[in-house]
């Protein structure tokens, strides 16, 4: 019961399967029978974790399973208590409305790699930097949710999920590691 921690590069699909002209997971794992659990749009980049044991996949990813995911958001403009707030309570997002999660501005992470290529900024516009951990994960909402308290997305990089996180097995874009299975199962014992 493989349990794979991989840091997925920018423009990399949560795929296998061949897309003429994009890179998949094929590209950076050649391990047999493994399934992503969750995913991680194009567009972002960050912890992924893989496995070929579908219950562990299933509460990995699952909804209803709360299980926490951070992510660190560069974002178009200043993250002030106000914007913080408004993140953290219930968000009306049209067609869903997001759970209370932790929103705080941090500093530039100092260990996250150069982005290739680099993201576009406005000379004329400040950029923060804020962690948000959430227990839920509908399509791009994150983003979503930046852009709903007028903060635009520049940079999503999800660095934990759960126990597992690129700070404790840290990984340049593309890396991969086995975890060994007594983490696995404890992971799965805390999970309930």
């Amino acid at each position: 019961m493989p349990l794979i921690l991989f840091n997925k590069p920018f423009q990399v699909l949560c795929q296998f399967s061949p897309q003429p002209g994009r890179a998949t997971l094929a590209d950076y794992l050649d391990v047999p029978n493994i399934y992503p659990a969750g995913r991680l749009d194009a567009d972002s980049e960050g912890l992924l974790l893989l496995t070929d044991d579908g219950k562990l996949q299933h509460a990995i990813a699952h909804p209803d399973k709360k299980e926490a995911k951070t992510y660190l958001v560069q974002v178009e403009g200043v993250a002030d208590a106000q914007t913080l707030a408004r993140l953290q309570a219930p968000l009306n997002l049209g067609d869903f409305v997001t759970k209370p999660c932790q929103a705080v501005r941090i500093a530039e992470p100092d260990w996250l790699w150069a982005r290739n290529p680099p993201i576009r900024m406005r000379q004329d516009k400040p950029t923060s930097w804020i962690a948000i951990t959430l227990e839920e994960g509908k399509n791009r909402q994150v983003r979503r949710m930046t852009a709903a308290v007028g903060l635009p997305t520049l940079r999503l990089v999800r660095s934990s999920i759960g126990p597992f996180s690129l700070a404790t097995h840290p990984l340049m874009p593309g890396e991969w590691t086995e975890v060994p299975a007594a983490a696995v199962m404890g992971a799965k014992q805390r999970r309930g």
